[in-house]
């Protein structure tokens, strides 16, 4: 079968491999989408700290069972499934405590293990959640990134009737806009310096879209939201201006959920954060009942994927997806590798 390897960052090769044998508590996939995020090209520029080459990429994944170990019974061939690709350990303090995303010798399929961005894949059967029959594979590869703003909206509490202000509108961005909006969000304000993917933004639902490299974001905020401003502010940008535009805009009293990864240390107003008492709160990944409300999500028409959905690339052009998006980085949302073409 064929497998992709990244031998250095950059350099992207398909090569030959033996098609895996599955053990009894395992399951084998014939993959059909990988996506590619943010993290994928960290790795592909040699600026991700946690990886070694070579590696082999793919976690955000969507594929077809062909075969079953026969210790696992929730599942069946030919079924259509995504995968949960966290490796943990199931021994330190977090994981005996139910929080497994935070474990202490935490992996990632296609960062710190083998990713699935192969012809077949064969992964432990408690990884591996199905789909409804109605999902298409491209959706179905996308269900790990909206699995990430469900946790983060666990994070923030309740959300109905909400106002609320994202920071940043790519796609993990647009996906919290519309999880927030499908959990009962009153209102909410989308933020970029990007007049393209605040288009999308405001197609996926945002209520109200502020370009704030040409307007004020705190006039925006009164304007909009009056002098009780917002109830919460998500940072899905990630850098030192999005941090401080939160800290400086927030309502006192009120929380802040970091959903973004800070690539540098940050430097933030500690003291009008204590002035003001306010809760950052932060979030990482998902845990199983993330992914199956994202899929619930979606399996009922509540989160529309198809409109982040930018460009598909065969799976021997790999390293030709990655130029892509950096030719065309602020109008690409989703680039999906078809590993397997599908009509469906």
């Amino acid at each position: 079968m064929l497998q992709q390897q990244m031998l250095s960052p950059g350099n992207i090769e398909i090569h030959e491999v033996l098609v895996p044998t599955i053990e009894a508590d395992e399951v084998l996939i014939e993959i059909k989408r990988i996506g590619v995020c943010g993290s994928d090209i960290h790795v592909y520029h040699g600026k991700h700290p946690y990886v070694n080459y070579p590696l082999t990429q793919g976690h955000e994944v969507s594929g077809k069972v062909v075969s079953i170990g026969n210790l696992v019974t929730h599942l069946y061939v030919g079924q259509k499934v995504t995968i949960e690709p966290q490796e943990y350990c199931g021994e330190c303090y977090p994981c005996k405590h139910g929080k497994y995303n935070l474990c202490e010798n935490l992996k990632v399929m296609g960062f710190q293990t083998l990713g699935s961005a192969s012809e077949y894949f064969k992964v432990k059967g408690n990884k591996v959640v199905g789909l409804p029959a109605s999902m298409t594979y491209d959706e179905g590869a996308m269900i790990e990134p909206l699995a990430v703003t469900l946790h983060a909206c666990t994070k923030a509490g309740d959300v109905i009737d909400k106002a609320v202000i994202i920071l940043g509108a790519g796609p993990i961005g647009i996906l919290l806009c519309q999880t927030l909006k499908a959990l009962g969000a009153a209102k909410v304000m989308m933020t970029d310096i990007s007049d393209h993917r605040l288009e999308i933004a405001k197609l996926c639902g945002a209520d109200i879209i502020v370009n704030t490299k040409t307007k004020d974001l705190s006039s925006a905020i009164d304007e909009y939201f009056g002098n009780d401003k917002a109830d919460l502010i998500f940072d899905c940008a990630g850098n030192n201006i999005t941090i401080g535009q939160a800290i400086e805009n927030a309502r006192k009293g009120s929380k802040i959920i970091l959903v973004a990864v800070f690539s540098s240390l940050a430097v933030v107003d500690l003291a009008k954060l204590n002035d003001s008492e306010l809760d950052i709160l932060t979030s990482m990944m998902y845990r199983h009942e993330d992914y199956v409300e994202a899929i619930r999500l979606v399996d009922e028409g509540l989160v529309k994927l198809k409109p982040l959905m930018s460009r598909h690339f065969y799976f021997g052009d790999y390293d030709k997806a990655y130029k892509y998006i950096e030719e065309n980085s602020e109008k690409t949302m989703k680039v999906l590798i078809d590993i397997a073409p599908s009509l469906e």
